[in-house]
C-alpha cells in the first residue's frame, strides 16, 4: 500500500467547511511509521551543498522540535533516528516553568504556542517538524518561538504539505523545508 493512502480526509472537522488530514492511521503503521520516520530523517543526512560545506547536515541537528500534537510523535522517532535531542513545541499551559509564547490563528481559530526559555541554549541548532503544512500559520508562529529563544533553525520537515493553501509562501524563503507528500 502507498503511504499517502493511509492518510485520511476528514471533511468539516473540526468545524464545518474544513478539510482535515488525520495521519493517525499511518502512524498506527508500524511500518509505515518506520518508512515515514526515515524518509523524514533523509535530507538532514545529506551533505549540505547549499552550504559549499561537505559536512553532514545530521551533524548540523542538534534539537529536533516538535508542534503538538502530532508534530511530537514524528519529531520524537526522528531525534531518535538523528541522534539529536527533542523538544516540545506546546498549547499556551502546558509546560512548566518560563516560557516563551507566540499567539497566531489558524484556518479555523486561534492559538498559542509555547516553548519553554531554559531547555536550549542560543545558538542551538534546531531541525522544526509538524505533521501537516496547511496555511503556514503554525510553524510561523513556531519560527517565532525560535527567534525568540535565538536558537538557529536549520529547517523545516512536514510529512505532508496542502500546497494550495499557500502556507510555504508565508515561510521564509532561504529555508529549507522538505515535505514527504504534498496536494
Amino acid at each position: 500500500m502507498e503511504l499517502r493512502q493511509l492518510i485520511r480526509d476528514v471533511q468539516d472537522f473540526p468545524k464545518p467547511g474544513v478539510g482535515y488530514r488525520d495521519v493517525l492511521p499511518m502512524l498506527a503503521d508500524g511500518k509505515a511509521f518506520a518508512q515515514v520516520v526515515q524518509q523524514m530523517a533523509a535530507p538532514w543526512r545529506q551533505l549540505d551543498v547549499q552550504a559549499n560545506v561537505q559536512a553532514d547536515v545530521q551533524a548540523n541537528v542538534q534539537v529536533v522540535a516538535g508542534i503538538e500534537a502530532r508534530g511530537f510523535m514524528l519529531a520524537g522517532a526522528l531525534a531518535l533516528t538523528l541522534q539529536a535531542g527533542f523538544m516540545p513545541l506546546r498549547k499556551a499551559g502546558k509546560l512548566p516553568g518560563r516560557v516563551e509564547r507566540v499567539a497566531y490563528s489558524l484556518e479555523y481559530g486561534e492559538a498559542v504556542l509555547e516553548a519553554q526559555t531554559e531547555v536550549l541554549l542560543p545558538g542551538t541548532r534546531v531541525l522544526l517538524i509538524d505533521d501537516v503544512l496547511a496555511t503556514g500559520g503554525t510553524l510561523r508562529a513556531a519560527l517565532e518561538l525560535m527567534s525568540r529563544l535565538r536558537v538557529k533553525v536549520v529547517g523545516v520537515g512536514v510529512m505532508l504539505e496542502l500546497g494550495f493553501l499557500g502556507g510555504r509562501g508565508k515561510l521564509p524563503v532561504a529555508l529549507p523545508v522538505h515535505t514527504l507528500f504534498r496536494e
